[in-house]
């Protein structure tokens, strides 16, 4: 099955974040393909990447890095398919840096940003499932019974707490 969402991270260092968006998007049932390039060390693989998901039919890109994270914006200058980028907290500046480096796109090149580390990731997933189900009225329904489990569960913590 052809994969409906590319996971990029910059390392595998980053696996532990990026996980959590396959998780999601695992318990959607959308199928993805995971994988390593850098926007820095390895620019013509991020080209490839770009074009492999045109050609496959990819809707939506997740770009993790940390640092200096240029990944997303750079899969996103190569590309019309969206991209989601999600900083990585591997730096001394906790985050921030890629925070700012994948939020500070210039005007015509977009890159959707979510928060750092393991929400962002899940939030990455969601927001790609939210995109796809535009034209899938199962993934709207999938989608709103996610949202009641989530509401569930807090109130079941809320409970636990009295």
């Amino acid at each position: 099955m052809k994969p409906q969402v590319l996971i990029v991270m910059g390392s595998d260092s980053d696996l532990p974040v990026m996980g959590e968006a396959g998780k999601i998007l695992k318990e959607f049932g959308i199928p993805y393909k995971m994988t390593v390039a850098s926007a820095h060390r390895t620019p013509e693989r991020i080209m490839q990447l770009a074009s492999y998901a045109e050609e496959n039919g990819v809707d939506v890109i997740i770009a993790g890095a940390g640092m200096a994270a240029h990944l997303a914006g750079t899969l996103a200058s190569h590309t019309l398919i969206p991209v989601i980028g999600v900083p990585i907290d591997s730096s001394p500046l906790h985050g921030l840096d890629a925070l700012l480096s994948t939020v500070q796109m210039p005007s015509g090149v977009p890159v959707a940003t979510v928060a750092i580390g393991k929400a962002g990731a899940k939030n990455a997933a969601i927001l790609s499932v939210q995109i796809m189900s535009r034209k899938d009225p199962t993934l709207v329904k999938k989608l709103k019974n996610y949202r009641k489990k989530i509401a569930q569960e807090i109130e079941e913590k809320a409970k636990s707490l009295k």
